[in-house]
């Protein structure tokens, strides 16, 4: 990380310094959260790192959560962990996946047997683990993220949403009235410019804008408990399926802390009309099916940390925010649903934290674009038109998993299907496999041989470099910090070295100069970087190649102090694969790649393509004026 740039100051650098309005709680906000679950925190953490954004989040509950439901945490998720800045604390403290088993019915029918033990994550897939850690822990990173920012942000407890409406207001459209549960009697009414509603399932912000969760049960019931057990079966800490042949099926999930393990129990199937509460469950009875299915091998529960009974169900809602399809492109939306609120599936795929965290990290740079005057109002329509279609996707893929999960084998081709599926779909569960269709924010992939590996619509896939200015080996997606800002990443055509006619130093004065996109799009006296962050790799070693005759816009000077940043240019990483040849980046002609400050690959070209850039964000962003700065 760095800091220092506008003077030395001692301490915790994670701690910013806090300004006039920390800790102030105000009745008028930007942006309301309602729900403190990781959707919540997540947008609530992106948007406290802008310090002229006013948020507030609210939640019903007394206080943060101490034991949550979801624990797995998927690659992707870890290298947005990365941007935030606590991914090494999830990998210190979480268990990480690195095998599943798959267990099923011998050929006497009665015993089981290890069929299948594979890699849960491919080779190079992502630079991250697949880990598992309680939600509750994850929470506590976003908290502190929070309370370290400039503002000081913490959520509200004890505040029950009971009406949500829509105003004529020019200024905070938006009116909620809670209830303070503390406080009996008491109410409180906030006015926000925008609310994002992450209040689970039975949401009320949703409920409010008219929408409805669509969708059917699979009527299967089943049981998770959290226990630490004495057990003779050999893959306790191992990922492991176990489909018995006629008691039904277990999946076990590894804790953190080397002795807990979560177990998802089936149990039977439920009746027309008959939910899960109807049928009694208690931790007794998922130990004793749980028991059933192991069987022969042994599980004695020492102790049960958390339990929960559930029904499979796959359901989205219509849209994510609160304007029509009759409306769009006429009206701004101001109300936004994300996680449960708008999408509900079982636990198998270990999906649901994750993608309630990418809904919120999709849409928090959005609206702080828009609210810094920085970006188009249309640029809020994308997030409905992304999210949901991923979460369509989700439940088709939910569905199949679910049922095949639960099947009941005839033999062992049947078994194997859910290996196999298993299998095919790694890449789906690791996250990587999200692509947004071409938009407002995402281009054609007509360049797309430049760079094969960097697809237009996907995740910036990170590999290893080595940083010019002091030699440090590091994954250059680590540079992409959850800051709101866009990537320009100039990979340089072979021979390049930076100096002034070359293709690099080209494109940066045409993106640099007085009519470029910087200048156009940057407010007068903020940093140069400050909404477009430009970097490049060469193809030189690190120690054949130096920083003098670099373009200027890759040694920018920043800061009160006008400090040089020397941590712009990157080369191939010495021991292991070169990152040309690892994401097919041709080396004849090099590539521009375009990265959104959610780090999606948005348009990839030619260096010489400045001019399609240009007409790329001309279309989001708002020109600057030349004084004053003002949105024009």
């Amino acid at each position: 990380m760095q800091f220092h740039q506008d003077g030395f100051r001692s301490g915790d650098p994670t701690v910013a310094p806090a300004d006039r309005h920390a800790g102030v709680k105000s009745c008028h906000a930007d942006v309301l959260i309602v729900g403190c679950g990781p959707a919540g925190l997540t947008l609530a953490a992106q948007l406290s790192a802008f310090p002229d954004i006013s948020v507030r989040v609210v939640e019903r509950k007394p206080g943060p959560l101490e034991v949550g439901q979801a624990d797995g945490i998927a690659c992707r998720s870890v290298e947005m962990f990365e941007a935030f800045g606590f991914a090494e604390k999830v990998i210190k403290e979480g268990y990480c996946v690195n095998e599943v088993t798959f267990w099923r019915p011998g050929k006497d029918g009665t015993s089981l047997t290890r069929a299948d033990r594979i890699q849960d994550v491919e080779d190079d897939l992502s630079e991250m683990p697949h880990v598992i850690l309680s939600q509750a822990r994850i929470h506590d990173f976003y908290l502190e993220i929070m309370r370290n920012s400039p503002r000081r942000l913490t959520p509200d407890y004890n505040l029950e949403l009971v009406a949500l409406a829509r105003t004529d207001h020019p200024e905070y459209p938006v009116t909620a009235t809670f209830n303070r549960l503390d406080d009996e009697g008491e109410t409180e009414t906030l006015h926000a410019r925008y609310v994002v509603g992450c209040d689970g399932a039975r949401s009320r912000v949703r409920h409010a804008m008219g929408h409805e969760l669509r969708g059917a049960s699979a009527r299967q019931l089943w049981g998770v408990m959290d226990v630490l057990a004495r057990t003779d079966f050999p893959d306790i800490r191992l990922k492991c399926a176990i489909q018995s042949a006629e008691a039904g099926s277990v999946l076990i999930i590894p804790r953190e802390g080397g002795y807990m393990v979560r177990l998802y129990i089936e149990l039977d199937e439920l009746g027309e009309g008959e939910r899960a509460a109807d049928r009694g469950v208690t931790p007794e009875l998922l130990i004793a099916r749980a028991q059933q299915i192991m069987a022969p091998y042994s599980l004695d529960v020492a102790e049960v940390a958390w339990w929960s009974a559930y029904e499979i169900g796959q359901r989205v809602c219509d849209a994510f925010d609160d304007v029509s399809d009759d409306e769009r492109g006429k009206k701004e939306p101001r109300i936004f649903i994300a996680g449960d609120a708008c999408h509900t599936h079982s636990p198998k795929a270990g999906q649901g934290m994750n993608v309630s965290m990418a809904d919120a990290f999709n849409l928090g740079w959005k609206l702080a674009a828009v609210l810094r005057g920085h970006a188009v109002p249309a640029l809020l329509d994308t997030y409905s038109e992304e999210r949901r279609a991923k979460a369509t996707e989700l439940i088709d893929f939910d569905r199949d998993m679910a049922r095949l999960f639960s099947a009941k084998p005839k033999n062992a081709a049947e078994a194997e299907l859910f290996q196999q599926y298993f299998k095919r779909h790694g890449r789906y569960t690791a996250g990587v496999e999200t692509c947004y269709a071409p938009s407002l924010i995402i281009g054609d992939s007509r360049y797309q041989e430049l760079a094969s590996g960097f697809v237009v619509g996907k995740r910036f896939h990170s590999a290893p470099v080595i940083r010019l200015a002091d030699a440090k080996p590091m994954h250059l997606g680590h540079a992409l910090k959850a800051d709101g800002r866009w990537r320009i990443i100039l990979f340089a055509p072979g021979r390049d070295a930076g100096r002034s006619g070359g293709a690099v130093a080209q494109v940066c004065e045409t993106l640099g100069g007085a009519s470029g996109v910087i200048s156009r799009f940057t407010p007068g006296g903020a940093d140069i970087d400050s909404v477009f962050d430009i970097r490049a790799v060469f193809q030189c070693g690190h120690r054949q190649m130096d920083l003098e005759g670099l373009p200027s816009l890759l040694l920018p000077a920043k800061g009160a102090l006008g400090l040089t940043d020397y941590e712009k240019v990157f080369c191939p990483a010495v021991d292991g694969p070169d990152i040309f040849d690892l994401r097919g980046i041709d080396r004849t002609h090099g590539a521009l790649v375009v990265i959104r400050p959610d780090q999606y690959v948005a348009q990839l070209g030619p260096l010489d393509a400045a001019s399609e850039v240009d007409d790329f964000f001309r279309r989001v962003f708002r020109q600057v004026a030349p004084v004053d700065n003002r949105p024009l």
